[in-house]
């Protein structure tokens, strides 16, 4: 029992944190350190879970955005394949196109980062993670007034070109990868609402590839049958509670309110600096 609420609220803290811009990956190295400084035996691998939670967040934001991603996959393909149909689905092609493009710069970073640990070294140190949050702070709170008055047809290949840079930038632990996103894309004078939807369908495409490559490492080991369980329940909450706070999330963006994350990422940031 006391194992399955150990990777319950380790799936909640998942599903909590992923679509909110506070960074989800420093969430979990916050809290692998303080477990060591308790000297507590946690026998859980946190790279395995890592995989296995984010496969669920993926799932639930395709279903908050299913009828997008159809009408997308849709206009996509019909653009090849119906010549006549090409100027009534032209927008929704290019909207694909810049999804595309700016989903390249983390993809090429990611593969680099996996081939060459190259963040084995940050994510030793949690100072360092706490230092990354008051960057994610002091970002949301600049773009806390904007507005922006550019909508999804306005992104240019430019906008779309920064935003995926923001987003390479996001694989750094304490860098918020929704909070990245949404500020490189308000920075690009983006409607708040256009900059959500912008980062939430851009997640899906690299989130894709990185469950893809996390669960064939993971189907290569030797996992009993019980902590299979564990696992699924912990993707499962993670689901549904990144379900009910990207929901939220949308709320908390259209009206402006991203102060309240900076605050949080202040505090935790300087609580991880001074003190773990």
């Amino acid at each position: 029992m006391i194992e399955l609420i150990k990777y319950a609220l380790l799936g909640i803290l998942q599903g909590i944190t992923e679509p909110i811009p506070v960074s989800s990956s420093g969430h979990l190295l916050i809290l692998q350190t303080i477990i060591e400084k308790m000297h507590q035996s946690l026998p859980i691998n946190f790279e395995i879970l890592a995989t296995i939670t984010n496969f669920g967040s993926l799932i639930a934001i395709i279903i908050l955005f299913w009828k997008e991603i159809v009408q997308l996959f849709s206009s996509f393909f019909t653009y090849f394949s119906k010549k006549e149909k090409r100027k009534s689905v032209k927008k929704d092609y290019y909207y694909c196109l810049k999804i595309i493009l700016a989903t390249i710069p983390a993809g090429i970073l990611g593969l680099l980062v996996t081939k060459l640990n190259l963040l084995n070294m940050l994510e030793e140190n949690v100072k360092f993670v706490g230092i990354m949050l008051l960057v994610t702070a002091i970002f949301l709170f600049l773009i806390k007034d904007f507005k922006g008055n550019k909508e999804k047809d306005d992104i240019s290949f430019k906008d779309a070109g920064i935003i995926g840079i923001c987003q390479m930038i996001s694989i750094i632990p304490g860098i918020s990868r929704s909070g990245a996103t949404i500020v490189g894309g308000m920075f690009q004078n983006l409607k708040r609402e256009t900059a959500f939807n912008f980062s939430f369908i851009l997640y899906i495409p690299i989130s894709i590839a990185t469950s893809i490559l996390g669960l064939k490492d993971l189907f290569e080991l030797s996992i009993s049958s019980s902590l299979w369980i564990l696992y699924v329940i912990a993707a499962i909450l993670a689901g549904i509670f990144t379900y009910i706070f990207t929901k939220w999330f949308a709320r908390i963006v259209k009206d402006g309110k991203l102060i309240y994350f900076s605050i949080y990422c202040l505090i935790l940031g300087l609580i991880v600096i001074l003190f773990l």
